[in-house]
């Protein structure tokens, strides 16, 4: 199971919980009991609520403490918070988990003020109801156990907040720590559009993750809303579910990047040498040449360069380097392959490295032809060679 959150109005500790127990509704009463084994939450009440802003339905996730009025500027050292969480009874998976998005935290909000992390003290996030927002994903994010999490464009936001150190700029400076290397937009909605607390968690979950490339099966979607009211839109976060597609039994199925042009102006020469280039690339799987008719009649090259998906921009980036193209297409497509694997055989004196593939109709093997390029004649080439593939078809 894979989770895309769609971050519509942005996205608070509260609006990532309200979504997610929108979507996981049977995961309510494990949550609070997490926050009840908090032991920093004494005299803490949560609830969730149904929301609508008459346009999107969803939950709003609420957090009282009577006689003490939401946030305020508790002034509380991360070194105390890390130590409660570590002597709490909360699950090892969800202390981990509030553990590291504090963490993430705690080390934007030392460099934002040139301290050392353990010299770092929390104002609104130290506060009671921000704790109870971040063990609350926490254990969802637990809970759920998804193998993958993505977002799509953060919204930036604009203007001033108000702090305990006085208005600081939109996104406030330890957010925008928090949110480097993620793709960013401005729609022209003013505000905070993304808390500290929010941007923890999406470097938590979504700091490495590339945007995922082969086909999925929509499996539900949940909407928390947070409680600011945003002009002209649904200040909320989606959190949309994806399930694997149904693998082919005997394949396996990846993602493979595509990109194909014509040449008409590199020489032969300096075109082989070239794609010898692209070929060595680790994320490159294959290059392949065809002779192609172009305008006027005039013959061209074909390329067509299969790669890992992750590595799109420096594979693009290669091509033009590379090649004369001034143009590239590309794609990723899903596709079927066949169990496979590299063994070594001993063949006539020597070792052969033999690719082995496990095919519906049994399995067969090919010998690399490297292995006999110093023999002379292309009888004994073959004979080495087969005698390999032998070995390892009958084994």
């Amino acid at each position: 199971m894979e989770l895309h959150l769609d971050l519509v109005g942005g996205l608070a500790g509260d609006m990532f919980i309200a979504a997610m127990l929108d979507l996981f509704p049977e995961h309510e009463a494990g949550l609070h009991d997490s926050l009840a084994r908090t032991g920093l939450l004494a005299g803490v009440a949560a609830r969730l609520e149904p929301h609508n802003d008459g346009v999107l339905a969803g939950k709003r996730f609420l957090v009282d403490r009577p006689g003490r009025a939401g946030g305020g500027h508790d002034h509380v050292p991360w070194r105390r918070i890390r130590e409660g969480l570590e002597a709490s009874e909360l699950d090892p998976a969800v202390r981990g988990h509030a553990v590291a998005i504090f963490r993430h935290l705690a080390e934007a909000e030392a460099r934002v003020h040139g301290v050392p992390v353990e010299a770092v003290s929390f104002h609104e996030v130290g506060a009671w109801d921000s704790i109870a927002d971040i063990v609350g994903a926490a254990h969802l994010i637990a809970a759920v156990g998804a193998s993958r999490w993505t977002v799509g464009a953060v919204p930036l936001g604009s203007g001033r907040v108000r702090t305990a150190h006085g208005p600081l700029p939109v996104p406030a400076p330890a957010t925008a720590l928090l949110l480097q290397g993620f793709a960013v937009i401005d729609d022209g909605v003013g505000g905070e559009r993304v808390t500290p607390t929010g941007a923890a968690i999406l470097r938590h979950l979504c700091g490495d993750a590339a945007r995922p490339a082969q086909p999925r099966i929509m499996g539900g979607t949940g909407i928390g809303f947070g409680t600011r009211i945003l002009p002209g839109l649904s200040n909320c976060v989606r959190v949309l579910r994806f399930d694997p597609v149904e693998q082919a039994a005997g394949f396996d199925t990846d993602a493979v990047l595509v990109v194909e042009c014509e040449i008409d102006d590199q020489s032969g020469e300096e075109l082989a040498l070239a794609l010898d280039r692209l070929r060595a690339h680790p994320a490159v799987l294959d290059v392949v040449q065809a002779p192609v008719f172009g305008k006027k009649g005039r013959m061209m090259a074909g390329l067509r360069l299969l790669a890992r998906p992750e590595a799109r921009d420096d594979v693009l980036r290669l091509c033009f380097a590379e090649t004369t193209t001034i143009g590239l297409r590309y794609s990723v497509q899903t596709r079927a392959v066949l169990p496979r694997r590299m063994v070594e055989v001993e063949a006539g004196g020597r070792t052969l490295r033999v690719k082995a593939v496990d095919r519906p109709g049994g399995r067969t093997a090919k010998a690399e032809a490297d292995d006999v390029a110093d023999l002379d004649g292309h009888a004994a080439r073959k004979a080495r060679r087969r005698a390999a593939e032998k070995a390892v078809e009958e084994s």
